[in-house]
């Protein structure tokens, strides 16, 4: 077997990614960086002024990043999304599952329906876009879907995240049974686990001074993560430099979960 060719593996050119919370964070990053390799990209997300902004931002010559607001939570959404973004490109190769929330309620606290609405957000909304994604994908014979999860999926806290450790723990178990599903049509299914980074969500953490002594406390590298420091792990699961990587968990925490 050749060595891989550095300067090609990580290259999207002509290929289609949705991206979902696209507006900002994390999400606003993840299609800046797909858009970067050559991908075309459909963002999502409920802002729509947001949205078109940043597509006139990143569409270039070679690169069409098209914008489609939807608010995840309607049940219909999925499906409107795939379809858009199969209609205007004719393919879907890369689905980035990055719209989530959270709730400060600790759990002694926090009502059902908060609860609920964490979980269908964070859990029910991303499988139903893998749903859709994934049928377009498995008759098409290949694809990679790509699950933001984050560290608490794997861990417990001394923090009020019942909901959310429960949602994403529940989104790591659901990569790990879609890449098994799907593995025999050629469509894989990974997630990256990131740990802090700035973003709305966290927007509390680094204002905090508590708060961000006690992340960078729990974290072995003792930071917090900075912007780009996910870049690789995005683009090593959406490129072929994974081809042969299904139901993985990427942590990208500083040593987080590895304590």
């Amino acid at each position: 077997m050749s060595p891989i060719d550095s300067t090609n593996t990580f290259r999207l050119d002509g290929r289609v990614a949705i991206v979902t919370g696209a507006s900002s964070g994390l999400g606003q990053r993840f299609a800046s960086v797909l858009a970067g390799a050559g991908a075309h990209v459909v963002i999502t997300a409920r802002r729509t002024d947001r949205l078109k902004t940043l597509a006139e931002q990143l569409s270039s010559e070679h690169v069409v990043v098209s914008p489609i607001a939807l608010d995840l939570s309607d049940p219909d959404s999925a499906g409107e999304l795939v379809t858009f973004a199969s209609e205007r490109f004719g393919r879907l190769d890369i689905l980035v599952n990055n719209a989530g929330t959270s709730s400060e309620s600790a759990a002694l606290d926090i009502s059902v329906e908060e609860f609920r609405r964490v979980v269908e957000m964070n859990l029910v909304s991303p499988f139903a876009v893998a749903q859709a994604a994934g049928r377009l994908m498995t008759a098409a014979g290949s694809g990679s879907i790509i699950n933001i999860a984050s560290q608490f999926g794997s861990v417990g806290a001394r923090a009020a995240l019942s909901a959310y450790s429960a949602s994403k723990g529940g989104l790591v178990n659901l990569t790990r049974h879609l890449a098994a599903e799907w593995a025999h049509t050629g469509v894989r299914v990974n997630a990256i686990a990131p740990g802090y980074f700035p973003s709305e969500m966290t927007e509390k953490v680094f204002s905090d001074a508590k708060v961000n002594k006690w992340v960078t406390r729990n974290t072995p590298l003792g930071r917090t993560g900075n912007e780009g420091e996910l870049d690789g792990a995005l683009l090593y699961l959406a490129s072929e430099a994974s081809s042969f990587v299904t139901g993985s968990v990427l942590a990208v925490d500083g040593g987080w979960t590895a304590v």
